[in-house]
């Protein structure tokens, strides 16, 4: 078996990945991707970097406990770092990685899409619940 530069290694792990594979890890970043308050963490963070508070005021309806476990998710996957600055009280800064910044795009194009359509989604909605109110 011919020896394997990392580049080659890596490049072979990643067409291992395919999200239609009942066990594949690609679904489990599908589902942390989808959820809304990850979508609006890293909305809020593209490009600049706040404090806890500040992505609190941002996001609005988010608890504490939501913002805390879905910066820790995010700084987990390696999306989100976390800086810790010694004060009195201590200083916390969230900011995103490149490959947090590099899910920004997809991500904005998304909010796009669902802001654009959510009025033809609702009469859709209407639409369906008026026919099975009238199905007998």
């Amino acid at each position: 078996m011919p020896t394997q530069t990392a580049s080659q290694r890596r490049k072979a792990r990643e067409s291992d990945y395919n999200v239609f594979m009942k066990d594949c890890p690609s679904r489990k970043l599908l589902d942390k991707i989808g959820s809304k308050w990850l979508t609006l963490v890293l909305i809020t963070l593209s490009g600049q970097t706040l404090r806890y508070s500040e992505i609190r005021q941002e996001i609005a309806g988010i608890s504490e406990k939501m913002l805390t476990q879905t910066l820790r998710n995010l700084e987990r996957d390696g999306l989100a770092l976390r800086e810790v600055t010694a004060s009195i009280p201590p200083r916390v800064d969230y900011q995103l990685t490149p490959l947090g910044e590099s899910l920004v795009d997809p991500l904005l194009t998304l909010r796009s899409w669902a802001e654009h359509n959510m009025g033809a989604i609702e009469n859709a909605q209407r639409r369906y619940d008026a026919a099975e109110t009238n199905t007998p």
